[in-house]
C-alpha cells in the first residue's frame, strides 16, 4: 500500500470516530433540558393587601336645610377655619320670629289668668270659712231654741226663725262650696292652658331655631353649593333635601379603601399601611388601619349586599379605613389614593422567587421517578385511582449534583411581591430552577438539565 492510499485510509478513519464521538454526544444531550436557576437565600419577607380608595376626614357632617326658606346671609366661604358654635348661615326667618312672640304673648296671658284663677280660689276659701263659722254660731242657736221649745219656755214663733236662719247658714256653706270647687277647676284650667301655651312656644322656638345654622364642631368649610338669596327645601320621603354646606374635622384624616374580598381575611386591625395619594406624586404617607367594615359590597353598583334583596355573582369589596399619622395640611377630602397594607412579616426567611413554585400530580411522579425522567404514556385512569390521580403536590424542582431536575415538596409561607416564604423542603444555598416558564410547566423529575442564566441576565437586561 502506498503513502496515498495510507493517508486516504487515515482520514476516512478520523471522519468516522468523529462522527461516532459526535452522535454520542448528541445522543446525551438529547434529553438535557436548558433552564435558568437562582440560589435559596434568607431575606426579610413581607405580604401586602394593596386597595384604592380616596381621603376622607374621619369626622365630617354635611348640614341640610331643617327649614323651607331663602337663605338671607351667609357667614362662610369654601375653605373657612370654623369653631363650634360659629354661625355659618341664616334662614328668612319672619314668620317663625312672629310665631314666637305671639305664643309668648300667649303664655304671658295665660300666666296672668292663672293668677286671676288663684287669687279667686284663695278668695272662695276664705268665704267658705266664714260661711262655715256662722253657720257652727246659727246652730249653736237653734239648738238652744229647740230645747227651750220643748220646755215651752220660748214661742213657736221665735224657734221657726231659729230654725230658718240655721237652714239658710246650712244654704249658704254649700254655696261656697260649690263656688270654692269652681274657682279650683278654673284654677286647673288656667295652669293647663299655661302647659299648652309652653308648649306651643317650644315648637315655636325651634321653628325658629331652624332657621339658624351654628357650627356643630372645630372643622373646616370644605364644599359650599348654595349662595344668598336662593330658596332651601326640606327632604320630604324618599325626596333628598337642599345642602348647604359640609364641615369637616380635618385633624384626623383616613384614607377609606375597598379591599377585594379575597384579600380581607388578612387584614387586621392596627396593621401598618403606607399611602400614596396621586394628587401628592413621589410621596408616602403612614397610617394604621383603624376600621374594617363587616359587610360587603359590590363592586358595581357600590351597595352593600343588605341592601339588595337578590343574590349576586359579582366581585365584592369590603370598606377599610387607614387612619394617616403624617397627613399634611394641603390635603382635601375626595382625593384618589392606594393603600399598601402590610398584612404580615418574616425576618430571615427562607426565600425563592414565585414562578419557582410549580405543582405537580403525585401519581405522576411516582411514575417519573419510576422511568428515571424518562416520558411515560398516560395510564388509564379507573374509578378507584381518580381521585389519587387528582391529588397534587407543591414544589420546586431542584438542581443535584448530578445535574438531574429533582422535585422537592416545599410547604410555603408568607407571600411578597415577588418571592415567597418557605418554611419546610430547602436550605439556604439549594440552586432552584426558577425558568423559564414554558420549561417548568413540562419540566419532568429526574430529566437532565443544563443551567444557562444568560437568558435571564438578558432579559433583566
Amino acid at each position: 500500500m502506498n503513502s496515498k492510499k495510507k493517508i486516504i485510509l487515515i482520514i476516512v478513519i478520523a471522519v468516522l470516530l468523529v462522527a461516532v464521538v459526535g452522535f454520542s454526544l448528541n445522543q446525551t444531550q438529547k434529553n438535557v433540558v436548558a433552564v435558568q436557576t437562582a440560589k435559596v437565600a434568607l431575606q426579610d419577607i413581607s405580604s401586602t393587601v394593596t386597595a384604592s380608595g380616596e381621603i376622607k376626614p374621619k369626622t365630617y357632617v354635611n348640614v341640610g336645610a331643617n327649614a323651607f326658606g331663602r337663605i338671607t346671609k351667609l357667614f362662610v366661604q369654601e375653605g373657612d377655619h370654623v369653631k363650634k358654635g360659629q354661625m355659618l348661615a341664616q334662614l328668612e326667618n319672619v314668620q317663625p320670629a312672629a310665631d314666637v312672640a305671639a305664643m309668648r304673648a300667649t303664655l304671658q296671658s295665660n300666666q296672668t289668668d292663672s293668677a286671676a284663677a288663684e287669687a279667686n280660689l284663695r278668695t272662695a276659701l276664705a268665704q267658705v270659712n266664714s260661711s262655715k263659722a256662722d253657720a257652727a254660731r246659727i246652730k249653736l242657736e237653734y239648738d238652744r231654741a229647740e230645747s227651750l221649745y220643748k220646755s215651752q219656755l220660748i214661742a213657736k214663733a221665735d224657734y221657726d226663725a231659729k230654725k230658718a236662719a240655721y237652714e239658710v247658714s246650712t244654704a249658704v256653706m254649700a254655696q261656697d262650696q260649690a263656688r270654692v270647687a269652681q274657682a279650683r277647676a278654673q284654677l286647673e284650667s288656667a295652669q293647663g292652658h299655661i302647659g299648652q301655651a309652653r308648649a306651643q312656644l317650644l315648637h315655636a322656638n325651634d321653628a325658629l331655631g331652624k332657621t339658624s345654622y351654628p357650627a356643630p364642631f372645630d372643622g373646616v368649610v370644605t364644599y359650599l353649593p348654595v349662595r344668598e338669596g336662593e330658596s332651601v327645601v326640606v327632604g320630604i320621603q324618599n325626596s333628598q333635601g337642599s345642602l348647604l354646606m359640609t364641615i369637616a374635622d380635618m385633624s384626623v384624616i383616613t384614607a377609606e379603601v375597598r379591599v377585594d374580598e379575597t384579600d380581607i381575611v388578612n387584614v387586621k386591625m392596627d396593621q401598618p399601611a403606607e399611602v400614596t395619594i396621586d394628587a401628592l406624586p413621589g410621596k408616602t404617607f403612614h397610617g394604621k388601619v383603624s376600621q374594617i367594615g363587616d359587610n360587603a359590597i359590590v363592586r358595581s353598583s357600590g351597595l352593600a349586599t343588605s341592601q339588595s334583596n337578590t343574590s349576586s355573582q359579582e366581585a365584592k369589596d369590603f370598606k377599610v379605613v387607614v387612619t394617616l399619622t403624617d397627613a399634611p395640611d394641603t390635603l382635601r377630602p375626595g382625593l384618589s389614593s392606594t393603600a399598601k397594607i402590610t398584612t404580615g412579616t418574616a425576618k430571615n426567611a427562607v426565600a425563592i422567587p414565585i414562578q419557582a413554585l410549580t405543582i405537580r400530580d403525585k401519581q405522576d411522579l411516582e411514575q417519573q421517578i419510576a422511568n428515571k425522567g424518562k416520558p411515560v404514556p398516560n395510564p388509564q385512569t379507573t374509578p378507584a385511582n381518580a381521585k389519587k390521580d387528582k391529588e397534587e403536590i407543591q414544589g420546586v424542582f431542584v438542581v443535584g449534583s448530578n445535574k438531574k431536575a429533582e422535585f422537592r415538596k416545599v410547604e410555603t409561607g408568607l407571600t411578597g411581591t415577588t418571592d415567597i416564604e418557605v418554611k419546610s423542603g430547602l436550605q439556604p444555598g439549594d440552586e432552584i430552577i426558577t425558568g423559564s416558564y414554558k420549561v417548568l410547566r413540562t419540566l419532568r423529575n429526574g430529566a437532565g438539565v443544563k443551567v444557562d442564566n444568560s437568558v435571564a441576565v438578558k432579559e433583566e437586561s
